[in-house]
């Protein structure tokens, strides 16, 4: 059951970083990506809510019995096995998944929107530094930072599209997502230094992968107000772009080798709140 790769259809962002990735390697993240997507699709199709919690639990019980006659979950369980994937924070994720199977979603604090975040992004970060085969706390700390980034990137850019759904995970005013976009600008810095644990030959994809989405925010702010946001429609990176941010991930990988460990995590402050929801020092 299900043939495609997810990776090259919804995320072009991340299949263009995959292209520095030895083979094997990118299968293995495209697994990752595909059961990260089509927990997605369940959430994001447009059946009624009902429907949705089915299939969504229909899934994670399939999930749960190892259910290998469904290729994504075949590949998941064997993506958490040797890779040595954390079970909970496969939960975390099917836990943020679950959260948008609401009528209507409407977060009024920050610790709502780290917490999600956390859930539907940081997890998947984490399980890429698994995948890539990365070991020391720190460094998983900095792919959860790189994870929230990229999804309060999302946010950023989908206010319009999610307010279509009835998903307000912020305000749909122009100053409240330049704040957003600042928040995830916080991340991806904190996000820099840990990628220096990820192995040599790995490493410059990330790095590629990391410039091209924080360059999404960029876009963003050059919108300058809600009114030019809105009729911008989808706001992506293009492909000279992308090149442009390919190159200066070269730069990047220099900056890494002579970067010293900055001693301190730089979020530890946005970890607190999310720590009055979730225990991270138990998803390593």
């Amino acid at each position: 059951m299900s043939g495609k790769n997810y990776l090259s259809i919804y995320a072009k962002s991340f299949n263009w970083a995959g292209f520095f990735l030895p083979k094997d390697t990118y299968k293995k993240c495209s697994d990752l990506y595909d059961f990260c997507r089509f927990l997605d699709n369940i959430a994001d199709e447009p059946n009624d809510i009902q429907k949705k919690r089915q299939e969504f639990i229909n899934f994670k019980n399939n999930f749960k019995a190892k259910d290998f006659s469904h290729s994504v979950i075949k590949n998941m369980w064997g993506l958490i096995e040797t890779s040595d994937i954390p079970i909970n924070v496969v939960y975390d994720l099917f836990d943020g998944v679950e959260s948008d199977l609401e009528d209507i979603i409407k977060f009024e604090t920050e610790k709502d929107l780290l917490v999600y975040s956390y859930r539907v992004a940081g997890t998947v970060g984490i399980m890429m530094a698994k995948v890539l085969n990365v070991k020391k706390n720190f460094a998983l700390k900095g792919a959860i930072d790189l994870g929230i980034a990229m999804q309060l990137t999302n946010i950023s850019r989908d206010v319009i599209e999610d307010k279509s759904q009835n998903r307000f995970y912020i305000k749909s005013d122009f100053e409240k997502i330049k704040q957003t976009v600042s928040l995830a600008e916080r991340f991806y810095n904190s996000s820099f230094y840990a990628m220096k644990e990820i192995p040599f030959r790995l490493r410059f994809s990330i790095c590629v992968a990391r410039r091209i989405y924080r360059e999404i925010g960029y876009n963003i702010l050059k919108k300058k107000n809600f009114s030019n946001y809105e009729r911008s429609g989808k706001i992506f990176v293009n492909n000279l772009s992308k090149v442009f941010q390919t190159f200066l991930s070269v730069i990047d990988l220099l900056k890494l080798s002579f970067k010293k460990n900055p001693g301190t995590h730089l979020m530890e402050d946005k970890y607190k709140i999310i720590f009055e929801e979730i225990n991270l020092n138990e998803r390593f």
